[in-house]
């Protein structure tokens, strides 16, 4: 079990990985949890069948034992859920990301200065019957703000957020260091969270393993790490977006075929998935299901520990990158639902442009690099995390590398165990692993900052952050991070962008498109996200 407080930095950067499933130790019903959850639902429940009093059914393809705390985690199901369960001042559409009222009562109307003052909805309360108060927004912001406490969200906030400061009962004012618009949209990453609750000893510990009481449209039930967790209306929520499902179970099934099974047929078991395999999109399609894909910054990305020789030398890196044929990954694994990598964003984002070094497949160029660096004979064990997609990816980086004369070996592995053995510090050589920080938000500058920082997790498991090169980029970043003028921004954006291109030490190979399937004679109002998770906040039964 791992022990995450405010005050133990190296298992808290356990604690927040991993979006792409399932990073987080199984954790058993803690007392505290069980004492306020409901007896579980069968993970088989569908509630009769939909309508007024029905419980709908979810199939999401990562892991819920990930940590549930909203500041640490990046787990696709936790977050999923906690936008369920918890709102933030402000929460984002899950397309458009524009930003709209949820515990606060409006969006600031100048986001050009440096003071947001925001009063709490009148009437919000917590699930287990509390006021929401200004302390509890206070509490929650001091802990992402405290140089002490190691969170996920402290490097989406402390580089522009100076203090959140109690006005009265209602109101907070958010002081910034300088003006800065782009953050409205990050305020949905400080879900708000009772301070009577979770000010109390080992209360962190607890909301790692599942612990969750919120003042959003669906109170938890129940949580069985690996297997499911429930959830049902709020009765007292009073909110912008009102729960339309009495209960709701969501199942976590990461294997592709007992996932896509159970939504399959007329006994389909759930009424929607996500994550579904590229291969069984027709199949669901000619069974009357509707499947839609969402293209954004999903990911495979190779990491690099660049204090393993020769992968400190930013020519093998190159090499790698060179090597893999990635029209034949997109062809064979992806189906086309994907496309090369050609800067770290992709295409969609609205500071995109292809970086200065772009990997296009050259066999030849990966040999002679290698030859340059010195290296010969080189054994590369790819250890990669086991969801379903990136699994399907896997013999094309071997063959590719193979070709090359890198005798490759293929180490998939539960998510929990690639990220335990970084976090143990154990070696390693390569990662192949899935990532998407479209989950936090588009803005470029957010973007970055989850991937690379001088704090930055991803960094640390590189071992890259003390280089020169890093130092200086982190400086680049900063730069862009305070400049007004929004086209300059853009452009220092791009710059830098050029340097983690050449860098390749963590570094996309293809963006791919996620695809979610629902059964339409029972759902509506339905969005497939470009991130992994599922969003029913304007979804109802037909």
């Amino acid at each position: 079990m791992r022990d995450v407080t405010h005050d133990a930095p190296a298992p808290a950067r356990r604690s927040f990985l991993k979006h792409s499933g399932a990073l987080g130790a199984a954790a058993a019903l803690s007392p505290a949890l069980a004492a306020c959850s409901a007896g579980p639902e069968s993970t088989n429940d569908t509630g009769g069948g939909g309508g007024r009093n029905g419980t709908l059914t979810a199939v999401i393809g990562y892991g819920n034992d990930g940590s549930w705390d909203p500041t640490q985690t990046a787990s696709a199901f936790c977050m999923a859920a906690n936008h369920h369960i918890y709102e933030g001042l402000l929460d984002t559409d899950p397309l458009s990301r524009e930003p709209y009222a949820a515990l606060a009562t409006a969006v600031p109307g100048d986001l050009g200065g440096t003071s947001w003052r925001f009063e709490l909805r009148p009437g919000a309360t917590f699930h287990d019957g509390k006021p929401v108060t200004a302390d509890d927004v206070v509490f929650v912001y001091e802990r992402i703000l405290d140089p002490g406490t190691q969170t996920l969200a402290k490097g989406f906030f402390a580089s522009w957020l100076k203090e959140v400061r109690k006005v009265d009962a209602r109101t907070v004012e958010l002081v910034l260091k300088f003006p800065f618009p782009d953050g409205v949209s990050r305020l949905t990453l400080a879900k708000i969270m009772p301070k009577h609750v979770f000010s109390r000893p080992g209360a962190w510990e607890e909301a790692v393993k599942g612990k969750a009481i919120g003042s959003g449209p669906y109170r938890q039930t129940a949580h069985h790490p690996k297997s499911n967790t429930t959830f049902e209306a709020y009765a007292d929520y009073n909110g912008p977006r009102p729960a339309a499902f009495r209960k709701m179970n969501w199942l976590t099934i990461v294997d592709a075929a007992p996932r896509v099974a159970k939504i399959s047929g007329a006994s389909a078991g759930a009424q929607i998935a996500d994550n579904i395999p590229y291969a069984n999109i027709g199949q669901l399609e000619k069974g009357g299901m509707t499947v839609q894909g969402g293209s954004g910054m999903n990911n495979l990305f190779l990491m690099f520990n660049t204090r393993h020789k020769p992968f400190d030398d930013v020519r093998v890196r190159q090499a790698l990158h060179y090597a893999v044929d990635r029209d034949k990954m997109i062809e064979v694994a992806l189906k086309g639902h994907g496309k090369p990598a050609s800067s770290f964003l992709n295409e969609g984002n609205p500071s995109y442009r292809p970086a200065r070094t772009v990997y296009g497949y050259d066999p030849d160029k990966a040999k002679a690099l290698l030859a340059e660096a010195g290296v010969r004979g080189l054994k590369v064990d790819l250890l990669a995390v086991n969801v379903s997609w990136i699994v399907d990816c896997l013999p094309t980086l071997k063959a590719s590398w193979d070709a090359i004369g890198v005798e490759t070996t293929l180490s998939p592995q539960e998510t929990t165990a690639v990220f335990t053995k970084m976090d143990q510090k154990q070696d390693y050589q390569v990662v192949a692993a899935a990532s998407n920080p479209n989950q936090f938000g588009l803005d470029a500058d957010l973007i970055m900052r989850y991937n690379y920082g001088p704090q930055n997790l991803w960094m640390r498991y590189a071992r890259w952050a003390d280089a020169p090169v890093a130092r200086k980029l982190f400086e680049d970043m900063d730069r862009a991070t305070k400049e007004p003028d929004a086209d300059r921004k853009k452009a220092m954006v791009q710059d830098y962008i050029d340097v983690v291109a050449e860098q390749a030490v963590l570094y996309p190979v293809v963006h791919n498109e996620l695809m979610t399937a629902w059964d339409p004679k029972r759902l509506s109002g339905i969005r497939a996200q470009p991130y992994p998770g599922i969003n029913l906040l304007q979804a109802k039964w037909v």
